[in-house]
């Protein structure tokens, strides 16, 4: 994979092109005016208020924080679905190892499924938060098409030298050194973050290990039992 920054404005955005293999796309993060306090809520997830909920799987448990105040609508449609029941019995449909697990998806085929509202609903970027690894973010087929489908980034080793062209770039501090555990930050700004794991990346780092055959999909399935939500 190979990054590039190759637009700045007046020091408050810029713009990010990254390059990998197949795939491409162009990111612009427009960043506070300097001296201004922003808050990373996967810098220290204790401090987060919200909705929690914990994703049951024949694996194990997942313990998510969610985000409302950078992500609401997207809060509001997970939580709304999981109280439903609408996840119960869904499985992981697409795992690649190193990068995510995604489900969410009732036909199990990465084709379906649908929002609390019965239609697509539109994306919820903020410069607060970030595809870092255990961040739990909207699966979508291009922009404002969120529905029931989500991942969890897995990644946990970020490219040499990411990091560093990531700090000359902008990005902040804070965010430069969680990604150093990992991430897929040609994500950002494509998907919509609202939640982080918690607890429980051990269960996310064994289901990312299964047997996968076509389209990536788990010989046998990884399934979500229930989500449970704490408000």
């Amino acid at each position: 994979m190979k990054y590039y920054v190759f637009k700045s404005i007046a020091d408050e955005s810029l713009t990010f092109y990254w390059y990998f293999g197949e795939f491409s796309c162009i990111i612009e993060i427009f960043y506070e005016e300097k001296g201004d306090f922003v808050a990373y809520p996967q810098v220290d997830l204790s401090q987060v208020k919200g909705p929690k909920a914990t994703i049951k799987t024949n694996y194990g448990d997942i313990h998510v924080q969610l985000f409302p105040e950078q992500a609401p609508k997207s809060v509001e449609n997970f939580v709304g679905l999981a109280k439903k029941g609408y996840y119960d019995g869904i499985i992981f449909h697409r795992i690649i190892p190193d990068f995510m697990i995604q489900g969410g998806d009732p036909t199990g085929t990465g084709m379906g499924g649908e929002s609390l509202w019965g239609k697509a609903f539109e994306d919820e970027f903020s410069k607060e938060v970030f595809n870092i690894r255990g961040a739990l973010s909207m699966a979508n087929a291009g922009p404002n098409t969120n529905g029931s489908q989500f991942f969890i980034v897995q990644n946990q080793h970020l490219q040499d030298g990411m990091a560093d062209q990531m700090a000359q770039a902008g990005y902040p501090e804070e965010i430069v050194t969680a990604y150093g555990q990992g991430g897929t930050p040609w994500l950002d700004f494509r998907h919509t973050v609202f939640g982080a794991v918690s607890d429980g990346m051990d269960v996310v780092d064994t289901i990312a290990k299964v047997k996968t055959g076509m389209q990536d999909k788990p010989v046998k399935d990884v399934v979500i039992e229930t989500i449970a939500i704490e408000d």
